[in-house]
C-alpha cells in the first residue's frame, strides 16, 4: 500500500437547497437556482470549512452545484474545478416531475424502478451504475492529476450515494436502512491503490 503522504483525502459535499427541491420536484440534469435560505447555508459551509487545510474544490459543472461551489470559496480562496462526470444522475422523463405525480402516472413502472438497486433507471436516463462508473473515474484522474491533496467534491445526493454505497457494498434498496444524512460532510480516501471510506455524516452548518 502506498504511504499515507501520498493519501488523496475527497470530503463530498451535496449542493445546497434549490427551488425545486423546496417544491419537492426531481431535477437529475437540470437545474434550479438556490433558494436564499441555500445561499446563506453554502456561505456558512465556507465559514465551517476554513479549519481543513484545502487544495482545491471540485465542483459538478451544473448550476446549483457550481453556486454552493462559489459561495463556499468565498471563504476558502482556493481553486476550483468543474467536472460534468461529478452531474447528478439523468433521470429522463421524469425530470422536473414530483414523487406524487409519477406514482399518479404509472404506480407499477415507478415500483419497478425502485426494486432495481444499482439498475435503477428513470426512462430515457442512466442508472445508479453510470453515475458511479463516472464518478468515480472522475476521482480517479484527480489522484492521479494531485496525488496527497486535500479536496473538496461539491456534487450530488444521488453521486455522494453511488460512491459511498458501492464502498459500503449496499444493493441500493429502500428495504436498506438509510445511512446518509443530510447537510453533512462524508469523506472518501485513495491510497494510490483504490479507494476506501473515511468518515460519514460528519460536521453540520448549525
Amino acid at each position: 500500500m502506498a504511504s499515507e503522504y501520498y493519501m488523496t483525502q475527497f470530503a463530498l459535499l451535496r449542493h445546497e437547497k434549490t427551488q425545486w427541491n423546496k417544491d419537492k420536484r426531481i431535477q437529475g440534469q437540470s437545474s434550479s437556482p438556490l433558494t436564499p435560505e441555500g445561499k446563506i447555508r453554502a456561505q456558512k459551509w465556507g465559514h465551517l470549512l476554513k479549519v481543513h487545510q484545502w487544495n482545491r474544490i471540485i465542483t459538478s459543472d451544473m448550476g446549483r452545484a457550481l453556486e454552493t461551489a462559489v459561495l463556499v470559496n468565498v471563504s476558502l480562496q482556493i481553486p476550483l474545478i468543474h467536472d460534468p462526470r461529478l452531474r447528478e444522475q439523468n433521470w429522463g422523463q421524469w425530470t422536473g416531475k414530483t414523487l406524487e405525480q409519477l406514482k399518479k402516472e404509472n404506480p407499477l413502472l415507478l415500483a419497478h424502478q425502485e426494486s432495481a438497486g444499482w439498475d435503477f433507471c428513470p426512462p430515457d436516463g442512466e442508472n445508479r451504475n453510470m453515475v458511479w462508473e463516472r464518478s468515480q473515474t472522475a476521482l480517479k484522474a484527480a489522484t492521479k492529476k494531485w496525488s496527497g491533496e486535500k479536496i473538496l467534491v461539491v456534487t450530488h445526493e444521488g453521486v455522494i450515494k453511488c460512491l459511498i454505497y458501492r464502498l459500503l457494498g449496499r444493493r441500493f434498496l429502500s428495504t436498506e436502512k438509510p445511512i446518509i444524512r443530510s447537510h453533512r460532510l462524508h469523506w472518501i480516501l485513495h491510497d494510490g491503490e483504490g479507494f476506501r471510506l473515511g468518515k460519514i455524516n460528519e460536521q453540520a452548518v448549525p
